[in-house]
């Protein structure tokens, strides 16, 4: 079982920017595709990202398509989120995710392992 630990969140401005890391305690990384998802204060978890095993493939919504970008670095068994242009809109709670099943998936259902999630807040 793989245990998910973020990091990185915090308050920033409206238009700063933020890196969100997710550190994977299983060492064959690679074989979880992974996302971020967010909540907001009554709210329902919702899609923000998402990478495949390899890391060739990435979706985005379209709330955060063009400033937010995903990557993993599976030699740290880490991924990441880094967020730019950031709007007061994005305030929630950070959550990563691993899917051993799918290749790739935007759906929180797929999705086995959560990690505690990070607050980010941001000012306007």
């Amino acid at each position: 079982q793989v245990q998910l630990v973020e990091s990185g969140g915090g308050l920033v401005q409206a238009g700063g920017s933020l890196r969100l890391s997710c550190a994977a305690s299983e060492r064959t990384f690679s074989i979880y595709a992974m996302g971020w998802f967010r909540q907001a204060p009554g709210k329902e978890r919702e899609f923000v990202s998402a990478i495949s095993k390899s890391g060739d493939n990435t979706y985005y919504a379209d709330s955060v398509k063009g400033r937010f970008t995903i990557s993993r670095d599976s030699a740290k068994n880490t991924v990441y989120l880094q967020m730019n242009s950031l709007k007061p809109e994005d305030t929630a709670v950070y959550y990563c995710a691993a899917d051993y099943d799918k290749w790739v998936s935007v759906d929180l259902n797929d999705y086995d392992y959560w990690g505690q999630g990070t607050q980010v807040t941001v000012s306007s």
